[in-house]
């Protein structure tokens, strides 16, 4: 079976996007290292533009639309990251954008969608479908519908990250054993993973997602896609989604080593470590990798370790709380 993305499509997103994403950087902390006995090099998607990730797979969606599509503009439906990216390529591309946003949503994202001068439209997230919204929006004006990972110019736009990591780790003259992404739908980890995988074939490569949204571990389990039902909400806002994608699933199925589960506490923990220690703001998502790391959930003794810390979006107010040891 062909997958949906290849490293060529990987390769052309890294080309659209030179000059205009941020070649992140890759840290080391011997802090770090130290308490798990390996080698972790960090990469920090916090210091991407838009604070996330998220940006790459957006620009490289929207910049391949044609003149007409652009006079129409886009729509797109998010809790803030990938809202975000959406907002600030299309202003990039001289294109409106809307954007479906749940009212719920962390208000440093939703003022950041607005800033970026996208069109915010609030829903309901427990009486609304806002996938009906953005479709009823796009077939009122036209719009192209931007999925948050299910589309393969988004999958291969997340892949430069894995690209990057990839490059940057030889620099250094290593070779990755190990590489953990937080995981959602889908999109971020499937394209590190055609990358890496390319690349450094040994890797062995881990989605973290959290718990009560393990929908990837139970996916990966039962070797089809599952839906899921959450027992409710986690602090992982971006993290939430009930299912693998369509398109992302085969390709997580033929690469990942594996899939871990991180709890509310753990997650809170890791934003406290990466805070104090690291001297990062990481939002909860972001830092679900790490979680699984500090919490010991994939061996690393004596690895060297690619981690991606995916965002850096978090609200003043519960990233205070978090850091009082209030969550």
């Amino acid at each position: 079976m062909s997958l949906a993305v290849t490293l060529a499509d990987v390769e052309a997103a890294a080309d659209r996007l030179a000059g205009v994403a941020v070649e992140t950087p890759l840290l080391e902390s011997p802090a770090l290292n130290d308490q798990l006995g390996a080698r972790v090099l960090i990469k920090a998607e916090t210091l991407q533009r838009v604070g996330a990730f998220k940006f790459r797979g957006a620009y490289n969606r929207l910049v391949q639309l044609s003149p007409e599509e652009r006079r129409r503009g886009v729509v797109a439906f998010s809790s803030g990251n990938h809202a975000q990216g959406v907002a600030l390529a299309a202003r990039l591309l001289d294109m409106p954008a809307v954007i479906v946003m749940p009212s719920d949503a962390p208000a440093v994202k939703v003022e950041a969608t607005r800033g970026y001068g996208a069109e915010v439209r609030s829903y309901d997230r427990l009486t609304e479908s806002r996938e009906a919204i953005a479709a009823e929006i796009a077939a009122e004006r036209g719009a192209i519908v931007v999925p948050a990972f299910d589309d393969p110019h988004i999958i291969a736009g997340q892949g430069t990250v894995g690209l990057e990591l990839a490059s940057q780790a030889e620099a250094r003259g290593v070779r990755l054993d190990l590489a953990l992404a937080p995981v959602s739908g889908g999109g971020l980890l499937a394209g590190l993973s055609v990358a890496l995988k390319a690349h450094t074939p040994a890797t062995q490569i881990w989605g973290v997602e959290p718990a009560g949204f393990d929908d990837l571990g139970q996916s990966l389990a039962a070797g089809r896609r599952i839906t899921i039902k959450p027992p409710g909400r986690s602090l992982c806002d971006a993290l939430e989604s009930p299912f693998p994608g369509e398109l992302t699933f085969p390709i997580l199925q033929r690469h990942l080593a594996g899939a871990a589960a991180v709890s509310d506490a753990e997650v809170a923990e890791a934003m406290r470590y990466a805070f104090a220690t690291l001297k990062l703001v990481v939002e909860p998502g972001g830092a679900a990798g790490l979680a699984a790391l500090l919490a010991g959930h994939v061996p690393t003794a004596g690895r060297t370790v690619g981690l991606v810390l995916s965002g850096g979006n978090v609200d003043p107010e519960l990233f205070a709380r978090v850091i009082r040891g209030e969550l």
